[in-house]
Protein backbone atom coordinates (compact mmCIF):
# COMPACT_ATOMS: atom_id res chain seq x y z
CA UNK A 1 0.00 0.00 0.00
CA UNK A 2 1.01 3.25 -0.84
CA UNK A 3 1.25 6.23 2.01
CA UNK A 4 -1.13 9.22 0.70
CA UNK A 5 -0.47 12.85 1.89
CA UNK A 6 -3.54 15.51 1.41
CA UNK A 7 -2.32 18.60 0.66
CA UNK A 8 -4.03 22.01 -0.34
CA UNK A 9 -3.60 23.04 -3.51
CA UNK A 10 -5.25 26.62 -3.84
CA UNK A 11 -7.52 26.05 -1.44
CA UNK A 12 -8.51 22.48 -2.30
CA UNK A 13 -7.34 19.03 -1.01
CA UNK A 14 -5.36 16.86 -3.01
CA UNK A 15 -3.83 13.45 -2.37
CA UNK A 16 -0.30 12.73 -3.51
CA UNK A 17 2.07 9.81 -3.10
CA UNK A 18 4.51 10.16 0.10
CA UNK A 19 7.46 11.24 -1.21
CA UNK A 20 5.88 13.34 -4.00
CA UNK A 21 8.23 16.98 -4.99
CA UNK A 22 6.74 19.99 -5.71
CA UNK A 23 8.55 19.64 -8.84
CA UNK A 24 6.46 16.85 -9.41
CA UNK A 25 3.32 18.27 -8.89
CA UNK A 26 3.57 20.72 -11.01
CA UNK A 27 4.22 18.13 -13.71
CA UNK A 28 1.37 16.65 -12.76
CA UNK A 29 -0.62 19.81 -13.15
CA UNK A 30 0.52 20.64 -16.85
CA UNK A 31 3.08 23.13 -15.23
CA UNK A 32 6.28 24.57 -15.68
CA UNK A 33 8.77 25.94 -12.92
CA UNK A 34 8.86 28.71 -15.28
CA UNK A 35 5.76 29.40 -15.66
CA UNK A 36 4.91 29.95 -11.74
CA UNK A 37 5.60 30.96 -8.37
CA UNK A 38 4.83 28.88 -5.57
CA UNK A 39 4.53 29.28 -1.73
CA UNK A 40 4.30 26.77 0.91
CA UNK A 41 3.16 27.05 4.12
CA UNK A 42 3.44 31.02 3.48
CA UNK A 43 6.67 30.59 2.75
CA UNK A 44 7.83 31.53 -1.15
CA UNK A 45 9.54 28.94 -2.52
CA UNK A 46 12.74 29.32 -5.20
CA UNK A 47 12.30 27.79 -8.27
CA UNK A 48 15.56 25.75 -7.91
CA UNK A 49 14.31 23.88 -4.81
CA UNK A 50 11.48 22.69 -6.60
CA UNK A 51 12.25 19.27 -7.19
CA UNK A 52 13.98 18.83 -3.76
CA UNK A 53 11.23 19.80 -1.27
CA UNK A 54 8.87 17.11 -0.43
CA UNK A 55 5.36 17.63 0.23
CA UNK A 56 4.00 16.78 3.56
CA UNK A 57 0.28 16.04 5.26
CA UNK A 58 -0.90 18.99 5.66
CA UNK A 59 1.27 21.39 3.02
CA UNK A 60 -0.57 24.51 1.86
CA UNK A 61 0.44 25.47 -1.49
CA UNK A 62 -0.31 28.46 -3.42
CA UNK A 63 0.55 28.09 -6.74
CA UNK A 64 0.40 31.05 -9.34
CA UNK A 65 0.81 31.60 -12.74
CA UNK A 66 2.94 34.13 -14.28
CA UNK A 67 0.88 36.07 -16.74
CA UNK A 68 3.56 38.42 -19.45
CA UNK A 69 1.64 42.11 -19.81
CA UNK A 70 2.25 45.47 -19.20
CA UNK A 71 0.14 48.59 -19.42
CA UNK A 72 -0.27 50.65 -22.29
Amino acid sequence: MTAVRTVRVNGRDEEVAAGTTVLALLEAHGLRREWVVVERNGDALVRSSYEHVTLEDGDRLEIVRAVAGGSR
